[in-house]
């Protein structure tokens, strides 16, 4: 038996796929006064957190009802995750916009998967694997034809790239898979180097996911906000505080606090209203939205801000 945060968190992803059956209601009972304190009582969370509120309308949904493009373009498959699918699907919209605009076409997995990032935190190391390898099989001809997956969220990008292939060191698509896998200005800089991304001249405050610096590096969000014109600094060389799920844990709150305050959430206060404050991991911005009430952008948002 684990603690009550664990099942809530590490399993995050069947949570949030119930809830998208009727979000309102969801809402509703993590949001007013009096049953958000049970909520957050139930799931082990701190009663300062507040917990995130499911979108409306989830990215999938909103996928399958766009107006599809009838020209012919080449392929990618952009990753919704269950952070960008359930709680802020305007990042993926976003993406979706850039790559159309980068001249591809945007397709999605088959059916709704997960790359299990929550539950290695917890030791849900069976389900993770089970998660991966139904992965591996839905994806086999996407993989096999070498189609890029462009992944939003950097905590998922990392699985693709470190824990996927340590748990199938003999699969030879889990080989291929890591190595089709990209974050939005990866793929930018490598595969659509002719994209002319459009400028925005604006000051902005970034915050690298842990994930992010550490096994992707920086490089080439670095480089695309260059070439973009903005002017930017990273305060924070470490750890924003909130660690995936490890700040939304009621016995870790001061801790997680502590830290975001070191350098991050006192540099976001300080930053002019007219400043951006880019950040692409979720628990990244949900710890500079809690803490400062700024709201952060994915790069993606901040590329279709300028395009139009």
């Amino acid at each position: 038996m684990r603690p009550r945060s664990a099942y809530a968190f590490a399993h995050i992803d069947r949570w949030a796929r119930l809830a998208s059956f009727a979000p309102w209601l969801v809402n509703l009972g993590t949001q007013l006064p009096g049953l958000r304190s049970v909520a957050k009582w139930a799931a082990g969370m701190p009663q300062q957190r507040r917990i995130p509120k499911f979108a409306s309308q989830t990215f999938r949904s909103w996928f399958s009802r766009r107006e599809q493009s009838v020209r012919k373009a080449p392929q990618v498959l952009l990753w919704p995750d269950t952070f960008n699918n359930y709680f802020l699907p305007q990042t993926a919209k976003a993406a979706v916009e850039v790559l159309s605009q980068a001249g591809f076409e945007v397709t999605l997995p088959p059916k709704v998967l997960c790359c299990g990032r929550p539950l290695y935190d917890f030791g849900f190391l069976d389900r993770a694997k089970r998660l991966l390898s139904d992965t591996l099989d839905t994806l086999a001809s996407e993989i096999e034809a070498g189609v890029p997956v462009i992944v939003l969220e950097p905590s998922c990008a990392a699985v693709f790239r470190d824990e996927l292939l340590n748990l199938f060191p003999q699969d030879p698509r889990a080989r291929k898979l890591s190595q089709q896998v990209y974050l939005l200005s990866e793929f930018l800089e490598q595969k659509a180097p002719d994209f002319p991304l459009p400028k925005l001249n604006r000051r902005a405050v970034v915050q690298g996911h842990c994930h992010h610096k550490s096994v992707m590096k920086m490089t080439a969000e670095e480089s695309v906000m260059r070439r973009m014109g903005i002017d930017f600094q990273a305060p924070a060389s470490g750890c924003c505080g909130m660690a995936g799920s490890f700040g939304f844990e009621h016995d870790r709150y001061e801790v997680s606090m502590a830290i975001g305050e070191q350098q991050l959430l006192p540099a976001v206060r300080q930053a002019p209203e007219d400043w951006l404050i880019i950040a692409d991991g979720f628990s990244c911005r949900e710890q500079i939205s809690q803490g400062t009430g700024r709201e952060p952008l994915h790069l993606a948002q901040v590329i279709r801000m300028s395009l139009k």
